[in-house]
C-alpha cells in the first residue's frame, strides 16, 4: 500500500502552521481562556470563597448602576472630542512632514513621536504637576497677565477633563502620525504632480487625493484609537484620581475600583469589561461599514 505523498503547497502549509502553532496557542491561552473565565465569572456574585452563581444578575445591574452611567459617559466624551481631533492633527502633521523639501524631517518626526514613548504614569505625573496650582501653567498665565490667581485645573469637572483631553492629544497624536506617514510614502508621487498640473490647490489635494487614498489607513488608526480611549485608566487612575466627584473617571477605572478597591466584587468589575467589550465590538464595525468602501 503506497503512502501518499504531500504536494508542494500542502508541505508549505504544514510547514506554517508548525512555525504557528506556539504562537496559536500561547494566543489561545492568553486571550481566549481569560475571555470566556471572565465571562463565567460575571455569572457569579459575591467575594472570596463567597461567590456563588447569579445569573445574569450582574447584567442588569449594569443599567441601574448610576456611578457606571457617569464613567461612560466621560469615557465616551473623551471619545468624542479627544479622537477626531487627534486624528486630525496627526494626519495634517503627517502630510506636512512627507514634504519632500522639508529640512531636518528625522528631528521633527522624533521629537512628534517621541511622546507615545514616554511611561504612561510618568506622563501623567507630569501633566499632573504642570496644571497643579504652583504649576508652570498657571505661572505662565498669570505672568501674561491672563489670570491673576492661580486657577485650580483638576479641581473643577470641566477643566479636569480638558487637561485629560490635552494630555491624550500629546501622547498619542505622534503614535497615529507614524500610520498616516509610512501610508503617505506609499503613494505615487506622480498623482500630486497631475493635480498640480490641472491646478489643484493644497486643500483640494488633501480632501480629494490624501484623505481619499489614505482611508484604510484612517479607518484602522480610529479603531485602534476607540479601543484604547474605551479602555482608558492611567490618566483617569494617575492625573486626577477620577475626581472631583467622579467627573472624569473612566470605564476602566471603574472596574479597577470595584475589583481591587471597594467592594471587591470581581463578578460584578467582569460584568462591566464585557460591556466595554460589546461597545467596543459595535463601534468598531461601525466605523469599518463606514468607512472602508470595499
Amino acid at each position: 500500500m503506497t503512502q501518499k505523498k504531500l504536494t508542494i503547497s500542502q508541505k508549505h502549509g504544514l510547514t506554517g502552521w508548525t512555525f504557528l502553532a506556539i504562537a496559536t496557542i500561547m494566543i489561545l491561552w492568553m486571550n481566549f481562556y481569560p475571555m470566556i473565565n471572565a465571562f463565567f465569572l460575571a455569572m457569579r456574585t459575591g467575594t472570596g470563597a463567597r461567590m456563588h452563581f447569579a445569573g445574569i444578575l450582574n447584567f442588569q445591574r449594569i443599567f441601574q448602576d448610576a456611578t457606571f452611567k457617569l464613567a461612560l459617559g466621560n469615557t465616551l466624551l473623551y471619545l468624542i472630542i479627544q479622537v477626531p481631533l487627534m486624528l486630525l492633527f496627526a494626519l495634517i502633521l503627517a502630510t506636512m512632514l512627507n514634504n519632500p523639501t522639508l529640512k531636518f524631517k528625522g528631528i521633527f518626526r522624533t521629537a512628534i513621536f517621541l511622546p507615545c514613548a514616554t511611561s504612561l504614569v510618568s506622563y501623567s505625573v507630569i501633566f499632573r504637576t504642570l496644571f497643579a496650582l504652583n504649576g508652570y501653567i498657571n505661572n505662565m498665565l498669570i505672568g501674561l497677565g491672563i489670570l491673576h490667581t492661580s486657577f485650580n485645573w483638576l479641581g473643577y469637572a470641566w477643566s479636569a477633563r480638558m487637561v485629560i483631553i490635552i494630555a491624550l492629544l500629546w501622547r498619542w497624536t505622534g503614535y497615529n502620525m507614524v500610520f498616516y506617514l509610512a501610508g503617505l510614502q506609499n503613494i505615487e508621487t506622480s498623482v500630486y504632480d497631475a493635480a498640480k498640473i490641472d491646478g489643484a490647490n493644497a486643500f483640494q489635494v488633501f480632501t480629494r487625493i490624501t484623505a481619499p487614498l489614505l482611508r484604510p489607513v484612517i479607518v484602522l488608526t480610529a479603531i485602534m484609537s476607540t479601543n484604547g480611549t474605551l479602555q482608558l485608566f492611567d490618566e483617569s487612575m494617575n492625573l486626577t484620581s477620577g475626581g472631583p466627584a467622579n467627573t472624569t473617571l473612566t470605564l476602566s477605572h471603574y472596574i479597577y475600583q470595584t475589583a481591587f478597591q471597594l467592594s471587591s466584587n470581581l463578578g460584578y468589575a467582569a460584568a462591566m469589561s464585557y460591556a466595554i467589550f460589546i461597545i467596543v465590538a459595535i463601534l468598531a464595525l461601525i466605523q469599518m461599514r463606514v468607512g472602508d468602501k470595499r
